[in-house]
């Protein structure tokens, strides 16, 4: 009997994770979603498209103005659609109607929102545009001409606002934005998020598809998320790298132990390592009997700074393929792999 009332409780349990989960999230910001309020006017009805024709000419410019009537869905068509019903407008001094130049970010995304809420244009209440406040005519002219009514061009329109992102793409390595070979709309879903529903690596390997792997050796940056390396709105350093080497690999790893020796030393000819006797008479070497320093380091044939040299400039010198590979980085003593 106790056994029957354990497993029920367990099975109670099982059932109300979800709920647990996603009232966490909500109490946590993790979800986070814009309110959409559709404005209305009290006691105002329709009088139709064309008393609205009566004051307001050179309107039809715009795809709003060509819509069919199956394209409303059933709802209110013509100026009133949007701008709602104008009967109290007509009998007024040009109060009394929803004018998108007035309405809340919110107001006027809904209203947008009644034709525009499928596709790419879905997820707009959980984009950052919405967030923070941007409406559908900071971007978008209601009358103005052609299918996405843009008030300029991307990326000029995203410009003027994402400066930052605009001084990067004019850093020596970027994306060829400003080349005219791609644009922002080619990463960035600007009524969402960005142009994938996966991670943000199918996103770059839609491009980058020779680093997809799957590799024997995987990098784990790589693994994980491409931002972590590279900066995709351009950098100073090369392949738009958030940093240049060896400073980025070392975030991660530690430096090889070379790098602390020194090299020949041209003043006292020694070549030597720590805490060892070099070998007489070795080529360029002490000479048998010479005096030997307390402390000298191992042979470089580039000179005091060589080791130095060779392991603390690029580690991509000898660590070429840094997003995987089929290859061991394998020791030279055979000690184990240094991935």
């Amino acid at each position: 009997m106790h056994r029957k009332v354990s497993l029920s409780r367990t099975s109670w349990l099982v059932k109300l994770l979800p709920l647990l989960l996603f009232l966490g999230a909500c109490a946590t910001g993790a979800i986070r979603e814009k309110q959409l309020t559709l404005p209305v006017i009290d006691g105002a009805t329709s009088v139709g498209q064309e008393a609205c024709a009566e004051c307001h000419e050179g309107m039809s410019a715009g795809v709003h103005s060509r819509l069919a009537g199956f394209e409303y869905m059933g709802g209110t068509e013509g100026c009133e659609a949007c701008h709602g019903g104008g009967s109290l407008h007509v009998n007024s001094d040009g109060d009394q109607i929803l004018k998108f130049g007035e309405l809340l970010p919110e107001e006027s995304a809904a209203i947008c929102a009644k034709c525009h809420a499928d596709g790419k244009l879905i997820d707009w209440t959980h984009s950052e545009h919405a967030l923070t406040d941007v409406g559908c005519t900071d971007c978008h002219s209601v009358h103005a001409g052609g299918k996405t009514a843009l008030k300029q061009q991307d990326p000029e329109l995203c410009y003027s606002c994402h400066q930052e992102q605009q001084a990067k793409a004019n850093f020596p390595s970027h994306h060829p934005i400003k080349e005219g070979k791609m644009n922002c709309g080619d990463c960035h879903n600007p009524h969402g998020e960005l142009n994938t529903v996966e991670r943000t690596n199918d996103l770059c390997l839609d491009c980058h598809s020779r680093y997809q792997g799957p590799f024997v050796f995987g990098h784990a940056p790589v693994e994980d998320d491409c931002t972590i390396c590279h900066d995709p709105h351009g950098s100073v350093a090369n392949n738009m790298l958030v940093q240049n080497e060896p400073f980025l690999c070392l975030q991660c790893h530690e430096g090889h132990f070379h790098i602390l020796r020194k090299g020949f030393d041209p003043a006292s000819g020694n070549y030597t390592t720590p805490g060892a006797n070099p070998t007489p008479n070795m080529p360029g070497g002490v000479p048998a009997g010479a005096t030997v320093p307390a402390k000298v380091d191992a042979a470089n044939p580039h000179g005091v700074e060589g080791w130095q040299m060779s392991f603390g400039t690029k580690c991509t010198t000898c660590h070429a393929v840094v997003h995987g590979s089929d290859l061991p980085s394998q020791p030279l003593t055979g000690g184990g792999l240094t991935r």
